[in-house]
């Protein structure tokens, strides 16, 4: 039996190859993810037969479930799935970077640069700019911070451990950032903040789905087409360059990707931690090391672990809902020390 599957164009410019174990995985988790997407619209405080969704979903469906799914649940489910899947790649990204595995987005202080630009959005701008430039402000935060810590770990080049210690640190400085901005605004942007950094997923709209779907979809291409790259770079930074790839170039494009990805989740889910952290390695768990698998599977790892969190969040505990990050946190946090304690 092959080992592998191959897709090759006709004129040989060009194949793609997937091993066999990476695509029975990714089935066997996209069919996971279908699952808890229909068990997401059917539960709540209003319980919609899954069959009565699917009819739903194919246009078939009862008008008097059109508010509950359309309004509340499908943008909040998709949201998840965005976020979740962003949050991975992110992470999987970093991990290849810095070649560390407690390397994640909210560990070395992406996630709270992001946080950052998005309170000083909504404490300052909020109201004076549209809403639609919070993923920006997010984004911006994050790419600031990030290139801080490049900067400050710069010494004839960046090491990995020079990276994730000097990453660390900063996101010490943001968090305390964070409060302080929090602590000097007014009660009102003070709660909505509050309730924003804990990591929710409340109040998902169709615009929200509108704004992120493209930066998502470009940050996954990209990273897929770099996939090769990334292979080469985690033999080592003297192995890569003795190949012809060009190591610090390559390692700040995708620093940028990781800090789009992790700014745009940031920017419309809050702070949901250690998805980062934990979807890379589950995904490795079930496929190997091979990087251009590991971004579908990390994803698909990712949007399960959020949508998860999310459902049990505002299905568990009603009438109050509570946020998606508590959750991921209370798994998330033993996963840490588990992976500090094992390396």
């Amino acid at each position: 039996m092959r080992r592998y599957y191959q897709i090759r164009a006709k004129n040989e410019q060009w194949s793609i190859q997937f091993e066999r174990k990476t695509v029975y995985v990714f089935l066997i988790l996209f069919f996971m993810n279908v699952l808890l997407f229909l068990s997401s619209l059917s539960i709540g405080s209003d319980w919609i037969h899954p069959i009565e969704v699917v009819k739903h979903l194919v246009g078939q469906g009862n008008p008097q479930y059109d508010f509950v799914i359309n309004v509340w649940r499908l943008p909040r489910t998709l949201l998840a799935i965005f976020v979740g899947c962003a949050l991975a790649v992110s992470g999987l990204i970093l991990q290849g970077i810095i070649r560390n595995p407690l390397a994640s987005p909210d560990i070395i202080g992406i996630t709270s640069g992001g946080s950052v630009g998005a309170i000083v959005f909504i404490g300052y701008f909020m109201g004076a700019v549209s809403i639609q430039w919070l993923s920006l402000a997010a984004i911006i935060g994050a790419a600031i911070v990030a290139t801080l810590i490049y900067l400050l770990s710069w010494s004839k080049g960046v090491t990995p451990i020079r990276l994730v210690l000097m990453g660390i640190g900063i996101s010490a400085i943001m968090n305390a950032l964070v409060t302080m901005l929090m602590v000097m605004s007014d009660t009102a942007i003070t709660t909505k903040s509050y309730l924003w950094l804990t990591g929710s997923l409340y109040g998902a709209s169709w615009s929200d789905i509108q704004l992120m779907f493209p930066w998502l979809l470009l940050c996954l291409l990209l990273t897929y087409i770099l996939a090769r790259t990334m292979a080469v770079k985690e033999l080592g930074d003297d192995i890569a360059t003795s190949l012809g790839v060009k190591v610090q170039i390559y390692r700040v494009i995708f620093l940028a990707i990781s800090v789009v990805l992790a700014g745009i989740a940031v920017a419309f889910a809050g702070g949901i931690g250690f998805i980062g952290l934990m979807a890379p390695h589950i995904a490795r768990t079930l496929i190997g090391r091979s990087f251009a698998g590991l971004i579908p599977v990390s994803a698909l790892v990712g949007s399960f672990l959020v949508m998860a969190a999310d459902l049990i969040g505002r299905s568990a505990f009603l009438p109050s809902d509570i946020p998606a990050g508590v959750f991921t946190a209370s798994i998330g946090a033993p996963f840490f020390i588990y992976l500090l304690y094992r390396n």
